[in-house]
């Protein structure tokens, strides 16, 4: 197999023609076979399987530097730095991480996980090279999905300034192009990416830069002139008005096609933009045919392309009922989605509610504050985000909104430990930044039911207010104790002695396995579903100071701002002399794995739980 001779930075240049071609058909089987075991980001990868081969072709790693948008598509850039072995780990504890590592690879030079970081930190690189007199190639890949974000263009606007090379990726992989216009644009791009093309414009540029008084007049003469012809054909022109060549599209499923442009695109003296077009999924037809379902996918059949573990009902899946049930109730509500309305469960919101529905792209900041000019106008509207995307809003949501007393709803998904994904979409802050803001309010639900309740309460309320739920099934015992939310009150749902178990959230599950050894081998503790992190149930805890000799607060969140740093004030406040057992996430960036296997590592199971009350009892 060719794809055994690739064991290390720039192999793939040590390959015949045939070889390189042979490999990419090697590689996506290998990608196909491995991630149908582990699970992964396979739409992604497979549609930049050619993409990539290009890169390294042209690329000298790891002096040249690459720097992956996201980083869920570069899979076959970690095979061909010579870390295949570690797909049978993939995203595992203790295994490779899904996304570009530094710690991993020194191949890897810059760590990501979110979206339109990369051209930013492309320009931070072009210019630590220019400043130190280095010479090597920067290039950033982004997706035209990413583009849509804020950060991209003020990342573009800033890389006009720089007459230097550097190199943007634009992986197209969803626009098509019709075939008039793609043929002029085609022919544009091929006499546009010659050799005399370029440096004609750079000698008549730069000839004309230097006439007295005039120069710059007929410069921008010329630009205007040109620009009433090449917008009419050009999609990149937006780009060229910016001050960043654009060339393409080109198929980014050729690889000859692609080492060309590239080695045309690293000629230039500035910011160049590659446009390439390619198909996500590439190769293996379920997810060419269904691309978000196999987004983030588990473990599935190779044959059938189906998952092989059927899924029970998950917390994003109540969301999504509650929400096409709350439509048909309130044509005042509406919701919002950044680009994920199949991950945060708005898809069946939107089938039937086309016109209360709003996709604003990967722009959460934009998301908060379009929120926040509905609601002045009398709607109720719900921003459907992940946990660790919101952080990006932080500014919107503190001035836009809590300043402002608005009622927006955030339903915030994936709180807490997601798992394989790892540091950079783990929840672990979610309840310790809103917390902070004024006028917000804070809940979590102990299980599917509670969810349910939740938000229902929540479009009753006139503010701020925030609902976060964790990632995976939906916890569905204790229905029977769902005494109605009253704001700012939790819920005592078994009364003991001694030892008060203060959860909110999903540790309420862990709460209640924790009961259950204590009682067996102890005596019944009193579990409490805390439902608020804020407010929180002041009069509750007051009371508690006074009659528990052990109180223990859980949450899947860092304990710095935290629900469980809030209790303790206000039992220290109030004269409790016993003894405090926080249990939450580490102030610290943890890495990827299951959460059955993170939580037992950070001593957040129920077992450690156990071990550690057991320990100050006696």
């Amino acid at each position: 197999m060719v794809l055994d001779k690739i064991n290390g930075p720039n192999d793939v240049k040590k390959l015949d023609p045939e070889e390189v071609i042979q490999l990419s058909y090697e590689i996506r089987e290998f990608l196909i076979n491995k991630l149908s075991k582990t699970g992964g980001h396979i739409a992604s990868n497979l549609g930049v399987v050619e993409l990539t081969i290009a890169l390294h072709l042209v690329c000298d790693l790891p002096k040249d530097k690459i720097i992956w948008d996201v980083g869920h598509q570069s899979y076959t850039h970690k095979i061909l730095t010579g870390r295949k072995d570690g797909f049978d780990n993939l995203r595992q504890f203790g295994g490779m991480s899904g996304f570009p590592k530094r710690s991993e690879s020194d191949c890897d030079v810059f760590d990501t996980g979110h979206s339109t970081t990369s051209i930013s930190a492309a320009l931070g690189m072009a210019w630590a090279r220019e400043m130190r007199g280095d010479d090597y190639k920067i290039i950033a890949v982004i997706g035209d999905g990413s583009m849509t974000g804020g950060m991209s263009f003020e990342a573009l606007n800033n890389a006009a300034e720089l007459k230097k090379n550097l190199i943007v990726v634009l992986n197209d992989n969803e626009m098509s192009i019709s075939k008039n216009v793609g043929g002029v644009s085609e022919h544009l791009s091929k006499m546009r990416t010659s050799n005399n093309y370029i440096g004609l414009k750079e000698d008549v540029m730069n000839s004309l830069e230097k006439i007295p008084v005039y120069g710059d007049k007929i410069i921008k003469q010329i630009q205007k002139t040109k620009s009433g012809i090449k917008s009419l054909v050009i999609p990149g022109m937006l780009y060229e008005e910016m001050g960043i060549m654009y060339l393409g599209p080109v198929d980014g499923h050729d690889i000859n096609n692609m080492v060309k442009i590239l080695q045309e695109a690293s000629r230039y003296q500035g910011p160049v933009i590659v446009h390439v077009r390619t198909k996500k999924g590439k190769g293996f037809v379920p997810a060419e045919r269904h691309p978000s379902r196999f987004h983030g996918a588990g473990p599935f059949d190779v044959e059938k392309g189906l998952p092989l573990n059927s899924s029970k009902s998950s917390y994003t899946d109540v969301f999504s009922t509650v929400m096409r049930k709350m439509g048909d109730r309130d044509r005042d509500i509406v919701a919002i989605t950044a680009a994920m309305a199949d991950g945060t469960g708005l898809k069946r919101f939107s089938n039937m509610f086309k016109d209360r529905f709003f996709d604003v792209g990967i722009a959460e900041q934009h998301a908060v504050t379009f929120a926040a000019g509905l609601a002045t106008q009398g709607f109720k509207p719900i921003f459907a985000v992940y946990s660790s995307f919101l952080q990006r809003a932080y500014d919107q949501i503190m001035h836009d909104v809590c300043m402002q007393n608005l009622h927006v709803v955030f339903a915030v998904d994936r709180a807490g430990l997601v798992g394989a994904d790892g540091m950079t979409h783990h929840g672990a802050f979610d309840l310790s930044y809103l917390s902070e803001m004024p006028n917000m309010v804070v809940m979590a639900p102990k299980n599917k039911w509670e969810l349910s309740d939740m938000v229902k309460f929540a479009f009753k309320y006139d503010g701020p207010i925030a609902i976060r739920y964790p990632r995976g099934e939906a916890y569905s015992k204790y229905k029977e104790y769902r005494a109605p939310i009253e704001l700012g009150k939790c819920e005592e749902v078994f009364s003991g002695k001694k030892v008060l178990l203060f959860a909110i959230g999903s540790m309420f599950k862990n709460a209640i396995e924790v009961g259950k050894l204590m009682k067996d081998n102890m005596s019944q503790p009193t579990i409490v579903n805390a439902r608020f992190a804020k407010p929180l149930d002041e009069e509750y805890l007051k009371k508690a100071a006074k009659k528990y000799r052990v109180i223990v607060t859980l949450e899947d969140n860092i304990y710095t701002g935290g629900m469980g740093e809030r209790v303790n004030n206000i039992l220290y406040k109030n004269g409790f002399k016993g003894e405090i057992i926080n249990i939450s996430l580490p102030d610290e960036f943890v890495e990827h794995g299951s959460v059955d296997k993170l939580q037992q590592s950070l001593g957040m199971d129920p077992e450690s739980i156990y071990n550690k009350i057991k320990e100050v009892i006696q």
